[in-house]
């Protein structure tokens, strides 16, 4: 999946500093930490106690359209279940809340190895299936293994 991108300005995130690890943040008035980070498109990663007890319809929105992402943002919520078992769940920018998302998922697993929260390599649970996520200390690339599935079937109508 590549190098994850971890400068503020290059992810796009309007704070500075070399990286963005447990930064406090403001969303709809509950105070969390976030950690942002790019692996070709821009991830907010909370961790929490309880992934499912987050209202993500409520917290998603308001933190991809939060002004400290210029472009907008992904947002993951990641409940760690052990140093190499994560589950998250992800509100996708521009598309709402989403069953996968490789990238996410591969920004979660950076996320939790730089606040110290999981070893580089984790099972990732999302409603849709678990992705095994490895960073690699060799070349600094992130690796996905998991399943690719089918979710829908549509077709474009002729004009």
């Amino acid at each position: 999946m590549g190098q994850p991108i971890l400068r503020p300005e290059e992810i796009p995130v309007n704070l500075e500093g070399e990286k963005v690890v447990d930064y406090p943040v403001e969303i709809l008035g509950h105070n969390l930490t976030m950690t942002c980070v790019s692996m070709g498109n821009p991830h907010a990663v909370f961790f929490c106690d309880n992934v499912q007890a987050i209202e993500l319809e409520r917290f998603g929105p308001a933190t991809e359209n939060h002004s400290l992402f210029p472009n907008r943002t992904n947002v993951h919520f990641v409940e760690v279940q052990g140093s190499n078992e994560l589950t998250m769940r992800t509100w996708e920018r521009g598309s709402g809340i989403t069953l996968a998302c490789g990238t996410g998922a591969c920004a979660v697993c950076v996320a939790a190895v730089l606040t110290g929260r999981s070893d580089r390599s984790s099972r990732v649970q999302l409603p849709g299936g678990t992705l095994k996520i490895t960073w690699s200390e060799e070349d600094n690339c992130v690796y996905m293994t998991g399943p690719a599935v089918e979710v829908f079937q549509g077709t474009w109508p002729d004009d």
